[in-house]
């Protein structure tokens, strides 16, 4: 991918602050973001079963017990009710496998808003295959429409801005969201919403601009989002990518409902960790991965949490990571700088923020697992696990 592709927003600078100094925040709208997950999920037609698709990350190796440091990490994970599954990978190998009672490394799990990590992924791809010229394009390309709105202001959306959240349109998630997904047309209706703030000018987090990418990608790779990310994204990683639902016009949704198994998630977050390339293969350029995880934009909630494409970025201690998150605790973890990838499905009942869950969760990443991993490194060391 050449310079002009990515050209855009000047980076912001991450302020390094520990996270379990960070107070957790009660999460709104809860009740109606867990009625509408489960008529989404009834869109998809079955509950997600299980996965047989191997991807391309090796099998844990070692002992099952575990070093001292990473086996408190196991016996800290199984304290956290809500927590599902947690992986550790370091150098490309699992160290620590972790899965609740009752959920299976085959398993699959809606990884929610960690979904619009994998369309920022998409899109990376499409532009160092010129389907799309830069990230500078106006969308008014992708979407004509928009030509015809009474405020001129839109026209100057561009793709970059629908990455980083900074459209300005009126955003679809939160008491948005229920009638977004209850209209006929989930593209018209986004486009559509009034602007709040001029385009590129501050972070409005909405699920509607994710989906608008996917939209996006089905018109320039001229097949569907899935069949797209199956040939350029999941097949090189070595699994099958499961269905998931789609909006009214057939368009796969673009930043929620996607199912993995944590593996596969694990695989997708090597593949950032290894800056793109898999099995010798370079399927995702390193230029935009190093693009990705560049801090570009803020929360309104939490100034500590910064916004790449389509990443989020957050200091953890004395090492930041690049993260995908997801409702209820989804998360894909780079610390590029330790060699390590964390993949994290948890209970989609209940926002993460509930009962201190993420707090918790973040605490046993902060102080369990990076302090072992950090002295494993600068040792020179591989763990067994």
């Amino acid at each position: 991918m050449g310079r002009d592709g990515l050209r855009g927003h000047q980076p912001l600078v991450s302020r390094a602050r520990p996270v379990s100094s960070i107070a957790p925040r009660a999460h709104r709208y809860v009740t109606l973001a867990l009625v509408l997950s489960c008529a989404l999920t009834a869109l998809a037609g079955a509950a997600p079963q299980n996965d047989t698709s191997h991807p391309a990350v090796p099998p844990p190796t070692g002992s099952a017990s575990g070093p001292p440091a990473l086996t408190e990490a196991r016996k800290a994970a199984s304290e956290l009710k809500q927590l599902h599954s947690l992986l550790v990978s370091w150098r490309g190998d699992i160290v620590l496998e972790h899965y609740a009672s009752g959920v299976t490394a085959g398993k699959l799990a809606n990884i929610k808003s960690a979904s619009k990590s994998v369309i920022a992924a998409l899109v990376g791809i499409a532009l160092d295959r010129g389907l799309i010229a830069s990230v500078a394009e106006p969308i008014v390309t992708f979407f004509p429409e928009l030509g015809r709105d009474a405020d001129e202001r839109k026209r100057t959306i561009t793709v970059e801005h629908l990455l980083t959240m900074q459209s300005g349109l009126e955003s679809t998630s939160g008491e948005h969201y229920g009638p977004w997904v209850r209209s006929r047309n989930w593209v018209r209706y986004a486009l559509e919403r009034p602007l709040v703030s001029a385009p590129g000018t501050s972070m409005e987090y909405s699920t509607g601009t994710s989906h608008m990418l996917s939209a996006l990608l089905t018109k320039v790779a001229k097949k569907s989002t899935r069949e797209f990310a199956q040939e350029v994204l999941a097949g090189p990683l070595g699994f099958t990518l499961a269905r998931w639902p789609r909006d009214p016009q057939g368009i796969y949704f673009g930043g929620n409902q996607m199912l993995m198994t944590p593996r596969q998630m694990v695989a997708f977050g090597e593949l950032y960790r290894n800056r793109g390339e898999v099995g010798g293969r370079q399927i995702l350029s390193a230029e935009w991965i190093d693009a990705s995880c560049v801090p570009r934009t803020r929360s309104r909630w939490d100034s500590d949490r910064l916004y790449g494409y389509g990443w989020w970025v957050q200091q953890f201690g004395d090492w930041q990571a690049c993260f995908a998150w997801g409702f209820g605790g989804q998360y894909v973890f780079v610390f590029r700088d330790l060699a390590l990838v964390i993949a994290v499905t948890s209970s989609t009942n209940a926002s993460d923020e509930r009962f201190g869950y993420r707090r918790s969760l973040f605490e046993l990443i902060e102080r369990e697992v990076l302090p072992a991993v950090a002295t494993a490194t600068s040792a020179g060391v591989r763990g067994s696990p």
